[in-house]
């Protein structure tokens, strides 16, 4: 599929909406579009629509951590050294703030063409985790958006439904983000098994 025609076909349809092309550098070269969180259910609703496109069904959605990252970059400056004025290399260090990614993946059972990869960002990975539901445009997105509410925390604006589907209610954390703590509480296993075994024995130990 043509991303740089669809990303087109898009700014034309849903005037100014933000749409980036995400290149994947991997063998599969599977690259994607960025969506923009104000515009993305409009735009959504134009891939399902567009006669071209026709994108009916969403076969995957996804979440995806991204912790605070930190690049490095060594650049030329001119300091005074022992009275003498000259050039070294100096390290200066960028921080990039994390945030939560949804990443779907869409197909046409119509025209028998896909996967198109769109994805939305959280403003942070703290308390601005909100992103438009997609069920409304795709409903086989509901169970799975939450799942990704469940285990990384995005809450899905527009969900018909939004409430945890593998972790019970009580539960306070979601345990597919890269800085989760396991909690120690092992003992309330139910049927402790194999490592888990373990953990539950380790747990008791540590707590006489």
């Amino acid at each position: 599929m043509n991303l740089e025609k669809i990303k087109s076909d898009i700014e034309a349809a849903v005037p100014g909406c933000g749409v980036q092309i995400v290149l994947n550098g991997s063998p599969s070269g599977q690259h994607s579009l960025l969506l923009d969180r104000e515009h993305a259910l409009e735009v959504a609703t134009f891939l399902r629509d567009d006669a071209e496109l026709h994108l009916d069904y969403c076969s995957n959605a996804t979440g995806v951590d991204w912790l605070d990252a930190e690049t490095s970059e060594k650049v030329k400056v001119k300091q005074l050294v022992d009275g003498v004025e000259q050039e070294v290399d100096e390290v200066r260090k960028t921080r990039t703030p994390g945030y939560l990614e949804a990443v779907y993946h869409l197909y046409s059972m119509e025209k028998k063409h896909g996967p198109l990869v769109v994805r939305m960002h959280t403003e942070n990975r703290t308390d601005r985790v909100t992103l438009p539901s997609l069920t409304p445009v795709w409903r086989s997105a509901e169970f799975q958006e939450r799942e990704i509410f469940d285990l990384y925390g995005i809450v899905f604006e527009g969900h018909p439904d939004l409430r945890r589907i593998l972790m019970w209610d009580e539960f306070e954390d979601h345990p597919m983000r890269k800085d989760y703590v396991e909690p120690n509480d092992y003992e309330y296993e139910p049927t402790p098994h194999d490592a888990v075994l373990e953990k539950a024995k380790q747990a008791r130990t540590l707590e006489q």
